[in-house]
């Protein structure tokens, strides 16, 4: 359940019954929030009885976005702007098959299983692969999620199986390369996540003596807006740089050429 106050702060609660959330503000019993309609407001019982204006919270299922930044976490998330892009670039969808090494806490794999996909996870550390498979339960449905695994693996030691995405978050994906040629279907999509441009670049160069082709990489910039009355503007502060996006698709063994990235469709021409 996701708590919000007159302020906007947003407070991710774990309903048990018998507990309770409390704060400076006072007291929410988590039976009065069990089973209630989404959108209602609560007020926190404090002390005082009397107190003129008690601490009310509007009561809501939290979104995908509240639940990565305020889970519990081992390793850093993925911020979710860029979670929603990387969804976007590697063309995930329902029933695709991805391998996403990496794992961390296990923002990604939510973010893939919410998609449709079917996710097996590469992680070296265990302690992480707990944390990231402890997460996507909690924010599953109580049947769990439809099809996600996590095999504590090296990927740079290799990839079993055949998948038609593979999404890495790891610090030398060039290392990922020639596995990737190897269990991607054809037309498959290698998605990378680095945070600097020296990584990028590494990875780029690997890309471009490979198999792939139509390779690309961008960032995501989220800006938000103050707008209260006439006072339009820029909000003061702005995520900006988290992480470069590189994608490029595995081409068939009769493509003789590699064609770049390009941004707009050409119209189709007459004759």
């Amino acid at each position: 359940m996701l708590l919000v106050d007159r302020k906007g702060r947003r407070n991710l609660v774990t309903l048990r019954a018998g507990r309770s959330y409390q704060s400076h503000s006072g007291v929410i019993a988590h039976e009065a929030l069990i089973g209630l309609e989404e959108g209602s407001e609560v007020v926190a019982l404090t002390r005082d009885a009397g107190r003129r204006n008690p601490a009310r919270y509007l009561a809501l299922r939290p979104s995908l976005e509240d639940v990565v930044l305020n889970m519990p976490r081992g390793a850093q998330v993925i911020y979710p702007k860029d979670l929603g892009s990387i969804l976007l670039a590697a063309d995930v969808y329902a029933g695709t098959r991805v391998l996403e090494s990496g794992v961390g806490s296990g923002a990604l794999s939510m973010t893939l299983l919410r998609a449709g996909a079917k996710v097996t996870g590469y992680e070296l550390r265990e302690d992480f692969a707990e944390r990231a498979k402890a997460n996507v339960a909690a924010f599953s449905p109580p049947e769990g999620p439809a099809s996600y695994e996590v095999e504590i693996r090296d990927v740079y030691e290799g990839v079993e199986g055949c998948f038609d995405r593979i999404v890495l978050d790891l610090p030398e994906p060039w290392r990922v390369v020639p596995h990737a040629e190897a269990s991607l279907s054809p037309g498959g999509i290698l998605c990378s996540y680095l945070p600097s441009i020296n990584q990028t670049a590494e990875l780029r160069a690997v890309l471009a003596r490979s198999g792939f082709g139509l390779a690309e990489t961008f960032e995501t910039l989220r800006r938000t807006w103050h707008i209260e009355g006439r006072s339009v503007r820029p909000d003061l502060r702005m995520v900006a740089h988290t992480g470069f996006i590189t994608t490029a698709r595995l081409l068939g063994p009769r493509a003789s050429f590699r064609p770049e990235a390009a941004g707009d469709l050409d119209e189709p021409g007459e004759t």
